[in-house]
């Protein structure tokens, strides 16, 4: 019977290039950003490195197919390189190859990166794709502003809410973000902003406004992990380790279903549920310090409380308003700024909210950093809300 991750792997090290309109930089040149960090945080040298794994969504910018190109930016040495992609969750299926490899013994130290020059595809948004006159059964009918409106839209109808306070709620979720990221030298937007700009700001999509969309950036972020013994005979002490991994993908349910009304995530709930059972978590509120979660879109992220348990179905947006998640709330959320700050370079983005978690609970976050973290979540999403995959990952210290 399968018995989980929980404490079976450690963190070795990790690295966060800077987002942001990276022009000066390549592909490569993030890699190499986020590769060094990471390794002189591990203290190891590329000849220990046993597996690695590569994401990257867009492979037309730089990238290419297949794991050679980051095997060359790095001068890896001939070991294994995997390039995976799931939508926006690439940069956490990259974590997950590794840590499995790592769990089950078939290598003792293992890489995870994910980088992604969005700017460079010319687009406004995520970059569209080119299907013609073929039509996937999966491909989505609207661009990713019009269809997490339509959340907005499904969650204000169902539970009752007025426009004027919906829109209120979502405008705070972007303000408590951007107060974060001010504070972060590795954030693209670092420019706090208030309640009435939010309001006043021009629509995207209704009830959608400019402040309330990710930027578009580039950048790259890194893991290393291993096993906690050898995390230990390479002299690493106050390890964060592994409590949970889970992943659940859309089946064609909320598409086919009249069951569902389009105002949650199918799998959010499925993949949290999961990981609490898995990291052995029965009352999420008390026992979560924080979460990083995908906040492509400031409702996202609202409504996303509610999939993972941290808030009663129907008010969130209570909660939002209440400063629940606030840097100084109960469980704050987005300390780092997320990806309302940083962009969402596709690859990179699991990593990188994985990059929080760590300096969060080694003490190392600085003006960021929060008192008594004891675990935290991530929560990285790929596709609409109709159609996605969800990862639900949850950190801690070892043993704890």
């Amino acid at each position: 019977m399968a018995q989980g991750i929980k404490d079976k792997v450690a963190i070795l090290g990790m690295g966060c290039s800077r987002f942001g309109e990276r022009w000066d930089a390549s592909p490569e040149d993030l890699m190499v950003e986020a590769y060094n960090e990471a390794m002189q945080d591990a203290g190891i040298t590329r000849v220990q490195l046993d597996a690695t794994w590569f994401s990257t969504h867009m492979e037309d910018v730089g990238t290419g197919r297949g794991g050679i190109p980051m095997s060359i930016a790095l001068r890896l040495p001939n070991i294994g390189v995997t390039r995976v992609e799931n939508f926006c969750a690439g940069g956490s299926e990259a974590v997950r190859a590794a840590v499995y490899a790592v769990a089950s013994g078939a290598c003792d130290i293992a890489l995870a990166l994910g980088v992604e020059k969005l700017k460079d595809t010319g687009y406004g948004g995520l970059p569209v794709a080119t299907v013609g006159t073929y039509i996937p059964q999966w491909y989505p009918a609207a661009v990713a502003p019009a269809n997490f409106a339509q959340l907005a839209a499904a969650y204000r109808v169902k539970h009752g809410i007025d426009k004027a306070t919906l829109k209120e709620a979502i405008s705070q979720v972007s303000v408590k973000s951007h107060a974060n990221g001010a504070k972060n030298s590795r954030a693209h937007l670092r420019k706090e902003i208030t309640i009435e700009q939010c309001l006043k700001a021009p629509t995207i999509a209704e009830p959608l406004g400019l402040f309330d969309c990710c930027g578009v950036s580039d950048g790259a972020a890194a893991v290393i992990v291993s096993r906690p013994e050898i995390a230990r005979e390479l002299g690493k002490t106050d390890l964060v380790s592994f409590k949970a991994l889970q992943v659940a993908v859309s089946n064609g349910w909320e598409m086919s279903s009249n069951e569902w009304d389009g105002s949650y995530f199918h799998t959010a709930r499925i993949a949290s549920r999961k990981a609490y059972e898995e990291a052995g978590i029965s009352k999420p509120r008390e026992e979560i310090s924080m979460t990083e979660v995908h906040d492509c879109f400031s409702v996202t992220e609202m409504v996303t409380m509610e999939d993972l348990g941290l808030s009663d179905e129907g008010n969130a947006w209570r909660d939002v308003l209440e400063g629940k998640f606030n840097a100084d709330g109960a469980i704050p959320c987005q300390i780092d700024g997320g990806l309302k700050c940083f962009g969402h370079p596709v690859g990179a983005s699991g990593i990188r909210m994985l990059y929080e978690m760590y300096l969060q609970l080694q003490g190392r976050a600085g003006e960021r950093q929060l008192g008594n973290v004891r675990s935290g979540l991530i929560h990285n999403l790929g596709g609409q809300p109709n159609q996605n995959i969800c990862s639900v990952s949850i950190v801690g210290r070892l043993g704890e």
